[in-house]
């Protein structure tokens, strides 16, 4: 049984498990379209400084991530952000999940944002089921949005089902 202890900010120090934690969901072909994983530097830019959380075992040894990027620069969208969830491999199924996603919600509502975004394939149920239980809607799916390049997917044209989150705290909930 996993034992997380800790939430926190995530820091350039947690990047090796990180990537890691990132590979491994990039290998098994059921949470992105990317090939690979970006540097330091490429995920440190493209990411919100904040909400940027990492989940800790009571060792200290990271377990989880949760990040997002802007969805526009446009001023008006400055409080819309796309994120992504990403737990170990032999800690999924414990509930994480569910744990650095509530408190991705509650820094993402303290940070000022509005919205939260994210598209999960339909083939991924338990994350689906996650976001849902977690105050997320499906706005929609879209259909062959992009062909996979890794896992058992490879070459096909993929579905994306389109789900958000309205701030409850922040004026659209």
């Amino acid at each position: 049984m996993l034992l997380v202890t800790t939430i926190r900010s995530m820091t350039a120090a947690d990047w090796t498990a990180v990537e890691e934690i990132y590979r491994h969901g990039i290998e098994d072909g059921e949470a992105t379209f990317e090939t690979q994983t970006p540097t330091w530097e490429a995920f440190d830019s493209g990411k919100l400084p904040e909400p940027r959380l990492v989940a800790l075992e009571e060792d200290g040894a990271v377990v989880g991530w949760a990040a997002a990027s802007p969805v526009s620069a446009r001023y008006a969208y400055r409080g819309v952000i796309e994120h992504s969830v990403y737990i170990r491999r032999d800690a999924r199924g414990q509930g994480l999940g569910r744990l650095l996603l509530d408190a991705f919600v509650t820094a993402a509502d303290e940070a000022g944002l509005w919205t939260i975004q994210s598209s999960i394939f339909p083939e991924n149920t338990a994350s689906l089921r996650v976001h849902e239980s977690a105050g997320f809607r499906v706005i929609g799916t879209r259909e062959r949005i992009a062909r996979s390049a890794l896992g058992a997917h490879a070459g096909q044209w993929r579905d994306t089902v389109l789900i958000e989150r309205r701030s409850r705290v922040n004026g659209t909930g």
